[in-house]
């Protein structure tokens, strides 16, 4: 009873179980931590709360104390309690010592064991299934009879008697063996619909997987780019502020050396002026007329004052900083500086290109080493080449990752370059670059004129593109293709934005004169 009573002390009002992490409110009513927990969260929404045991209203989420005591009794009284055991079986016909039975006989309401087993009756009637002490849910509730035939009609267990002469008379009846092995085929079935499935998923899984393993590399790979990227930057940085003070002080030590030399020069001069403001002031204090003729007729260059006067040139020409050229020194190197960065953004995954003879058309020439196209008059048959328009492709196709190539141009000729899918017509009207939507490119016609295409739509480049060597960078994952004018600074011409589905190849069309793929 002392038993009964402590451990209804230990339930949990919540999930009727003895404590687990007690936790008290400030009513006083203890619960399990997690039960009272996820009471507080559904009652989150309303606003209000209230302790399940009193109804006790919170303005505010309550906060909960761990009760320690209550724990340790929890604790103590558990480590108590004899740890239950699956009730064993045992003969039935046994009644001297207590023998584990294997079989229950439904007809004889007995458990067997393998001794008694065996001599046990074969007949059919003797329905034998696994041990159980509950021998009266296999038999019918009605004719006490076992269970062995199933009604479709009704989905329920029936006997013999429920079956010739019950309420299942006349209904379709099936053994219990028949629908279980039906169930089992079905199962089957089943089973074998889910077997590739399951293989499917552990695929998918380990595709993922892989998959996730890829991108961490990549993460680790770009943030190990990025930190040299940033140091190098502090570094080029850090050069262009040294150049910049080092310009200014320079100055400033080149107009403080001058100031010096014209102080010294005045301070000499002042120190001259005070001796022949003296003789001056002593000649005026003279009393005797004689001796003051006399000094002046021997020191007669006392009148003159043309050295006296401040050179105003001199002070002038002393000079001053030139922020003129501070402020040059400083755009050039920031200019500098961007290009430096731009040009190691832009090659974090230089790629070498070479050009697809199968695909060349016959009135263009391609270099031995790949690189080169120019335009010929020598018609030479490739497989798969572009028949209307002197075009080629590149070996090498991109579907993933950020690459770029250089090139240099004649300097006249008209040409296209950008990238393409390989699926590309290659004869008709839109086998053209740019002139269909599986191709983008940057186009340069009547000598000196320039323009971007895309699906036959076509945007001039208004910057005057003045050198002959350009830059095409591809971002495949952005869906970005940026074209740029290698001068000093980097100009960048434009950039295409798009959704790539395909692998896609750099792509080149010339005209006249050449175009070469640089190393």
């Amino acid at each position: 009873m002392a038993s009964t009573d402590l451990l209804e002390e230990l339930n949990c009002s919540i999930c009727l179980g003895i404590y687990t992490d007690p936790a008290t409110l400030r009513c006083g009513h203890n619960f399990c931590r997690e039960c009272i927990e996820n009471v507080l969260d559904t009652q989150e929404g309303s606003g209000e709360y209230s302790c399940p045991e009193c109804r006790e209203y919170f303005q505010e989420r309550p906060p909960l104390r761990k009760n320690t005591t209550l724990s340790n009794i929890a604790q103590c009284f558990l480590s108590t309690q004899p740890i239950e055991t699956q009730a064993q079986i045992f003969c039935t016909y046994c009644i001297h010592s207590s023998v584990p039975a294997i079989k229950s006989c439904l007809l004889c309401e007995a458990s067997l064991c393998k001794c008694h087993l065996d001599v046990h009756s074969k007949s059919p009637e003797h329905v034998l299934a696994e041990p159980t002490t509950n021998l009266e849910s296999k038999k019918c509730s009605v004719h006490k009879k076992i269970l062995e035939y199933y009604c479709l009609k009704d989905a329920t267990f029936i006997c013999v008697s429920c079956r010739l002469d019950g309420d299942h008379k006349g209904h379709k009846i099936k053994t219990m063996k028949e629908v279980s092995e039906e169930k089992k085929e079905r199962l089957r079935q089943i089973l074998s619909s889910l077997t590739p499935k399951s293989k499917e998923t552990e695929r998918s899984i380990q595709k993922l997987q892989e998959h996730k393993r890829k991108v961490q590399k990549k993460v680790d790979r770009e943030i190990d780019k990025a930190r040299k990227l940033f140091k190098d930057i502090r570094r080029r940085l850090e050069d262009e502020e040294k150049k910049v003070f080092s310009e200014i002080y320079r100055q400033g030590d080149q107009v403080s050396l001058s100031v010096t030399q014209l102080l010294k020069q005045l301070e000499i001069k002042k120190e001259e002026l005070s001796n022949k403001m003296d003789h001056v002031t002593k000649l005026c204090n003279m009393a005797n007329p004689f001796d003051v003729l006399q000094e002046l007729q021997s020191n007669t260059e006392i009148f003159d004052t043309r050295d006296d006067k401040i050179d105003r040139k001199m002070l002038h020409d002393v000079g001053d900083l030139d922020e003129g050229q501070i402020s040059k020194t400083l755009d050039t190197g920031l200019s500098n500086f961007v290009t430096g960065v731009k040009t190691q953004t832009h090659v974090q995954e230089a790629s070498v290109i070479t050009l697809d003879v199968n695909t060349a058309s016959e009135d263009i020439d391609i270099s031995g080493d790949l690189s080169t196209i120019s335009s010929s008059e020598i018609k030479q048959y490739h497989p798969q080449r572009f028949e209307y328009y002197p075009q080629v492709l590149s070996t090498k196709s991109f579907s993933s990752g950020r690459h770029c190539w250089e090139v240099e141009t004649s300097e006249s000729g008209n040409w296209r370059i950008g990238v393409s899918y390989a699926n590309i017509e290659r004869r008709g009207d839109h086998s053209y670059f740019g002139d269909n939507y599986k191709s983008w490119c940057l186009r340069r016609y009547n000598m000196n004129l320039y323009s971007v295409l895309h699906d036959s739509k076509e945007m001039p480049i208004n910057h005057k593109v003045s050198g002959q060597r350009l830059r095409i960078c591809l971002d495949y994952e952005a869906g970005q293709l940026s074209f740029f004018e290698l001068t000093n600074p980097e100009t960048h011409l434009y950039t295409f934005t798009a959704t790539f589905t395909e692998p896609v190849h750099a792509a080149f069309c010339v005209w006249d004169d050449w175009v070469r793929i640089l190393k």
